[in-house]
């Protein structure tokens, strides 16, 4: 009869229970592993071998015997190196070299030739798998627990044990009963401190038109486009913007690191995302860094800066296909990743802020600053912008140059506090409103709740009207300058849209419009 051994494979975000199955039998010598494991797991035969040769056990190969380990559901793929620890511990039980209690655990950790064990990606995922599958401890490497622990935050599971052991020769003492290894127990207070940021919005001077755009995009969880010359504050705006967003909940905090833990970005010393993520892309990244992809399949820049920022400097310099390729995640939070046997989605909820030039040397419109560059090459550098990536930009601001009065001026660190505690009660607003939708913000909200939120009055229809049947605005257009107006509402803390929301959410939708239109 064979040995089972239950570990877990980390797809996209998720994991999925692993059944390892060991069977023994007389023979030539032989050491296979089945069930569409990967090179990892093929080259694990030759760690787990020097391991158990380490801990003064009997390893593979030494005598004849025919050894079989197989990989549950065989037509799942299996990738990395976390089936080390569950593969040797079920070929020990099975030769019975160990007499190990393994019911109600799973397993997970790669072994070194020396029998220590290495950390893991993923094991928040796994953590809160096993504890919704109903297992009663999860054994897996000590540099691992500190996240692992993290899913004693989601409730919905058992009462899991996290238990971190540093080698395969702990492992075995520990389920044979010789070693005491005490869970580990969650501490939120170590792990959370307001370390604050440090480029705030009263980093930025001048710009107010900008900053009110900021405020909006930062409260409704909108896209934003900003378009200036060079030194305008371009760069300085989207990094301040991280400053004056909402702290993470302890959900968003957990979906966060589920993420970062996967991508194996987590630190050893805080393994947890208690800030909101500010990415940035340089103009030469790939598809896949900026999307997600590879083999085996990684979140991108997308995914890294979900319920935050990502920033893309110079974006008309982008590839092409980078920029269209944005056009799912803008659109429904979230990016699909195919592969021949797999369909991964990771999701992408993040403040788009995209800065550009207005031309290729910056300077177009510059009253002190000829722009050098002829029709053909500002009509080039603008068409690198398709039509459907420019309709899912929320807002549009063009910056001015700032004068050397405001330049100079003192700033406040009061500004960002304001600005903070005003969308922090917009956002609030926003936590009732769609409490029992599965939304957070506005930017989220599908035709459905624009109907029944997002309602104006005769006159202000008219003037949508207006600006759809003259083809300035497109229905998804249409749509967002809503939403956006209702962003404008909350702020202003009124239930009702009202005419002036909807001017100031056209003049950012449309910012060639006069203030007055």
């Amino acid at each position: 009869m064979s040995c089972k051994i239950f570990s877990g494979a980390v797809i996209g975000l998720d994991t999925q229970i692993i059944e390892v199955e060991s069977d023994i039998s007389y023979g030539l010598r032989s050491f296979d592993i089945v069930g569409l494991g990967d090179k990892a797991v093929e080259e694990s035969k030759e760690r787990i071998k020097s391991a158990i040769k380490s801990c003064g056990l009997r390893p593979p190969f030494s005598k004849p015997e025919k050894i079989i380990i197989n990989l549950a559901p065989a037509d799942l793929k299996k990738e990395g190196s976390l089936y080390d620890l569950p593969i040797a511990l079920a070929y020990l039980v099975k030769s019975k070299q160990i007499d190990a209690n393994c019911q109600g655990r799973a397993f997970a950790g790669e072994l070194s030739l020396d029998g220590t064990l290495r950390p893991i990606k993923g094991g928040l995922s796994f953590a809160l798998k096993a504890s919704e599958a109903g297992f009663l401890e999860l054994i897996l490497p000590v540099e691992n627990v500190k996240e692992a622990v993290l899913s004693q935050i989601d409730t919905r599971g058992n009462d899991l044990k996290i238990i971190g052991v540093d080698s395969l020769q702990t492992a075995i003492n520990y389920l044979e009963g010789k070693i005491i290894i005490e869970p580990a127990v969650l501490d939120m207070s170590k792990l959370i401190e307001d370390e604050g940021y440090e480029i705030g919005l009263d980093w930025v001077r001048g710009q107010e038109h900008a900053k009110r755009a900021l405020i909006i995009a930062a409260a409704g969880g909108h896209n934003l486009a900003l378009i200036g010359p060079p030194g305008g504050g371009k760069s300085l705006l989207a990094k301040s913007l991280p400053s004056i967003l909402p702290n993470l909940s302890p959900g968003e905090m957990l979906e966060l690191t589920k993420i970062y833990s996967i991508a194996g970005l987590l630190s050893k010393e805080k393994p947890i995302i208690t800030k909101r993520p500010f990415r940035s892309a340089h103009h030469t990244a790939s598809k896949v860094s900026i999307i997600g992809g590879g083999n085996p399949v990684r979140p991108g820049e997308i995914t890294l800066a979900h319920r935050g920022v990502l920033f893309l400097d110079e974006f008309p310099e982008f590839n092409r296909d980078v920029i269209e390729a944005l056009r799912q995640p803008l659109e429904d939070g979230h990016i699909t990743i195919m592969r021949a046997n797999q369909r991964i989605a990771f999701p992408s909820h993040f403040s788009l802020i995209a800065a550009a030039n207005p031309c290729p040397c910056g300077h177009l419109n510059d009253p002190n600053h000829p722009c050098s560059c002829t029709p053909s090459q500002i009509a080039k550098y603008r068409r690198k912008l398709s039509g459907p990536i420019i309709d899912r930009i929320d807002m549009t601001v063009e910056l001015p140059q700032v004068e050397f009065e405001k330049l100079t001026a003192p700033g406040d660190n009061q500004e960002t506090i304001e600005a903070k505690k005003e969308i922090e009660g917009a956002r609030q607003k926003q936590y009732e409103r769609f409490k029992d939708n599965k939304i957070l913000t506005n930017s989220e909200m599908e035709i459905p709740e624009i109907k029944k939120y997002c309602q104006i009055d005769s006159s202000a229809s008219n003037i949508m009207r207006n600006y759809v049947d003259s083809g300035k605005l497109s229905a998804r257009g249409y749509h967002r300058v809503l939403k956006i107006a209702r962003t404008i509402a909350d702020l202003a803390e009124t239930e009702e849209i009202a005419l002036e929301n909807l001017h100031e959410a056209l003049m950012y939708r449309l910012p060639d419009l006069p203030d007055n239109q």
